[in-house]
């Protein structure tokens, strides 16, 4: 596999997330952040969320999506520091320029598409924002689009407020868009030698998931059928967390010949009668068979109603915490790694799909403005040239090892 280029002006997650699987894949990544303006901390935001690891620009919630990646500062609200860019473009024969910014700072900031594509014609280009270029004033932040694309109404008990998912599901679903298509443009680049550009509306990704629900509207669907229902299955019946006598767990029906087989164990027998044999018939008794199946399962703990399921090959699960997650063994060889400085591993989430020769480790996130320096010279700046435009606000060098910078008065 070729290693290719990706240079992102990003910040959040949803970027950050999207670029991190092209530096899994051992590409160059090399992340753009904004100098320091004056107004807040520099840089991406997410730098100085959660605990501190190694200093104050690298805490806990910034490491697992920024690993494997190199980091720039540079202003691009100056003409020089656009002309910066398009020379770090072609100098660097970057193969992907990503942004994850409002439209509506595309031209001001010298990153839209066809500034950047007559520098290079081949490049890629991908933006993410919360509605596409149609809305450029929208920001783009996960729970607001959880709220705005109906996630929150079909999630949490049918009785509850509406209530957000424990996962940042449209950042990352926006990411894995992005990953998408560029591996799709790639390709297309291939065999026509073009390059193109990729809008991901956070929104419009999100919508594109609505596959059990929208489409319903359509045959005049029944309104419990499209809000929330806790852990029910809308279709499938008896589908829901059970509790146990020393905790909880989730079960799953999803056809009449396992509703049978669950019948038939001992503990079970009770649940069934002639009306429940098939799963319409269910939906008429649901209520009743969540009542008689929370019953028969706080009898027995949560091991021996496992072991029931397994033998009659029903779908179930304990419900996890996160640590007991990372120790399952189809997990545990999985997870990828980092090291901070000081030699102390992080254990980070696994790739989402094996990929032949790829590293689990990748280096720890580079500090702010950590590569200013060594990318404008590899661009053919000279020393004296890069001191000059960083005493001119146009870029902001910081060595590995050294402090925070302050914010500019």
């Amino acid at each position: 596999m070729k290693r290719r280029t990706i240079l992102s002006m990003e910040q959040a997650l949803s970027l950050p997330y999207a670029t991190l699987r092209f530096a899994q894949l051992g590409w160059r990544v090399i992340r753009i952040e904004s100098t320091p303006s004056g107004e807040g901390l520099p840089g991406d935001p997410n730098r100085y969320i959660g605990g501190k690891v190694v200093d104050d620009d690298r805490r806990t919630y910034f490491i697992a999506p920024n690993v494997g990646k190199e980091a720039i500062a540079l202003n691009l609200k100056e003409p020089q520091g656009q002309e910066i860019l398009k020379r770090l473009i072609k100098d660097l024969d970057v193969d992907v320029f990503c942004c994850n910014t409002v439209p509506k700072r595309y031209k001001q900031l010298g990153i839209d598409y066809e500034s950047l594509s007559a520098v290079k014609p081949d490049l890629i280009w991908a933006g993410i924002s919360a509605m596409g270029p149609e809305y450029p004033d929208a920001p783009g932040y996960d729970p607001v689009i959880q709220a705005m694309a109906g996630y929150m109404e079909l999630t949490g008990p049918a009785d509850g407020p509406p209530t957000l998912a424990g996962v940042p599901l449209i950042d990352l679903k926006a990411g894995d868009e992005v990953y998408a298509n560029v591996m799709l443009a790639l390709l297309e680049r291939a065999e026509t030698g073009k390059g193109t550009r990729i809008d991901v509306s956070m929104l419009q990704a999100a919508a594109s998931w609505l596959i059990t629900t929208l489409p319903l509207l359509d045959f005049d669907c029944q309104p419990n059928e499209i809000t929330r229902c806790g852990n029910e299955h809308r279709k499938f019946i008896p589908t829901n967390v059970y509790p146990t006598a020393d905790g909880f767990i989730y079960m799953a029906i999803g056809s009449d010949v396992q509703w049978k087989r669950l019948t038939e164990i001992p503990r079970f027998a009770s649940v069934g009668n002639a009306v429940r044999v098939t799963n319409e018939g269910r939906h008429r008794e649901r209520e009743a068979i969540h009542r008689d199946m929370a019953a028969a399962t706080k009898r027995s703990t949560t091991a021996e109603i496992a072991t029931d399921f397994r033998k009659a090959t029903i779908p179930h699960a304990p419900i996890q915490t996160i640590p007991a997650v990372r120790d399952m063994a189809a997990i545990r060889s999985k997870l990828t790694l980092t090291h901070t400085p000081a030699g102390k591993a992080v254990r980070m989430q696994p790739l989402a799909v094996d990929v032949a020769g790829c590293s689990g480790e990748l280096a720890f996130p580079a500090k702010y403005g950590q590569h200013t320096h060594a990318l404008l010279k590899e661009a053919g700046y000279s020393g004296q040239e890069i001191d000059q435009l960083e005493r001119d606000h146009i870029v902001r060098c910081v060595a590995a090892g050294a402090a925070q910078p302050p914010v500019a008065s």
